[in-house]
C-alpha cells in the first residue's frame, strides 16, 4: 500500500523540464503546495544555469504568484563556497528547495560530498520537499546521465554516468524525455546496469516521490519506466557506437494520475483520467 497522507515523509518533486510558468503552472503549483503554500520558505538553487539572474527572477515571480511568501537563493560559485555555513543554514530552514535546469555537471561539482549536499540530504530526511527541473531532476539520483547523444536506438557508450546527490537510490533519471528523443540513451544506460531502473520524464511533467518508493505523475506528459532486470543484452560485448541488442525489457508509460511502486516496479493505481481502471486494479488486488 502507498504511504498514508497526513504524516511527514521524504518527498521529491522531479520535473522533466520546460514546465509551464506563465499559464496555470500546474506542476509548479503542486510544488508550492507541497512546500507549504502561503507558509512556505522556498530556497531556489539556480547553480546549473548559465543565466542565474534571469532564472532567479523568473522563479521568484512564478512562486510569488502561486502564493509563496519567502524565496531565498543558494548559489555557490565554487565547490569551496559550498562550505559556507550561512548557505547551509538557508537549506536547513527551508520547507521547499528547488533546483533549476542547466548543466548537471555544474551541480555535481558543487553539491555532492559538500556541506550543502549534506544539507540537501538532511532536508530530505526531515520532510522538506526537494524539487528540481531538467538538470535539477537528474542530480536527484545516486547516478545521473551527465552527457550523451540523443535518439531512439540504444547504442553502446551512448552516455556517461556521474555521481548525483543520492536522494533516491536504484534509479537513473532522464528529462526532456520524448521532446529530445532520449529513449535510446536511457535504455543503453539501464541495459548496461540492469540493477537500476530508468525513469524518463517528459517536459511539463513531474513525478512526486514519497517515502523513497512511490511516485505519482503530474502534468501534461508522461513518465516512462524502463526495467531491464530480466532482459538480455549484448552490452558487455558490443563495439563502441554499435546498436545494442536488448530483449525482454519492460516499459511502463505513465500519464498524470498514475502511481508507481519503484521497489516492486509495478503500477499501484491510476485514478485521475480513468477511474474504471482503478476499480479494476482494486478488484484484482482484492
Amino acid at each position: 500500500m502507498a504511504p498514508k497522507q497526513g504524516r511527514t515523509v521524504p518527498t521529491l518533486f522531479i520535473i522533466g523540464g520546460a514546465e509551464d510558468r506563465v499559464g496555470k503552472a500546474t506542476v509548479l503549483r503542486r510544488f508550492v503546495r507541497l512546500a507549504g503554500g502561503k507558509r512556505s520558505r522556498i530556497v531556489l538553487i539556480p547553480t546549473a544555469s548559465s543565466f542565474e539572474n534571469e532564472v532567479v527572477e523568473s522563479y521568484r515571480e512564478v512562486f510569488a504568484r502561486l502564493g509563496a511568501p519567502e524565496i531565498a537563493v543558494v548559489d555557490p560559485p565554487s565547490r569551496s563556497s559550498a562550505h559556507d555555513p550561512e548557505l547551509v543554514a538557508l537549506l536547513d530552514q527551508a520547507t521547499g528547495i528547488f533546483m533549476s535546469g542547466g548543466s548537471q555537471l555544474k551541480l555535481s561539482q558543487r553539491f555532492p560530498g559538500t556541506p550543502l549536499g549534506d544539507a540537501l540530504k538532511r532536508a530530505h530526511d526531515n520532510g522538506t520537499v526537494i524539487g528540481g527541473t531538467s538538470a535539477g531532476a537528474s542530480i536527484m539520483s545516486q547516478f545521473m546521465i551527465s552527457m550523451g547523444d540523443e535518439g531512439v536506438t540504444p547504442r553502446q557508450r551512448y552516455g556517461q554516468l556521474t555521481a548525483g546527490l543520492g536522494l533516491i537510490d536504484g534509479v537513473i533519471i532522464d528529462q526532456h524525455f520524448a521532446q529530445r528523443s532520449r529513449y535510446g540513451r536511457l535504455m543503453a544506460m539501464v541495459a548496461a546496469s540492469p540493477n537500476l531502473i530508468g525513469v524518463g520524464i517528459d517536459e511539463d511533467t513531474a513525478i512526486e516521490v514519497r517515502d523513497r518508493r512511490y511516485f505519482t505523475v503530474h502534468g501534461s506528459g508522461v513518465a516512462f519506466v524502463l526495467d531491464c532486470r530480466s532482459a538480455e543484452s549484448d552490452a558487455p560485448d558490443a563495439r563502441r557506437g554499435a546498436p545494442l541488442m536488448v530483449s525482454g525489457a519492460v516499459v511502463h508509460s505513465l500519464p498524470a494520475g498514475a502511481t508507481f511502486d519503484l521497489s516492486d516496479v509495478r503500477l499501484v493505481d491510476f485514478v485521475e483520467k480513468h477511474p474504471d481502471v482503478a476499480v479494476a486494479l482494486a478488484t484484482a488486488k482484492a
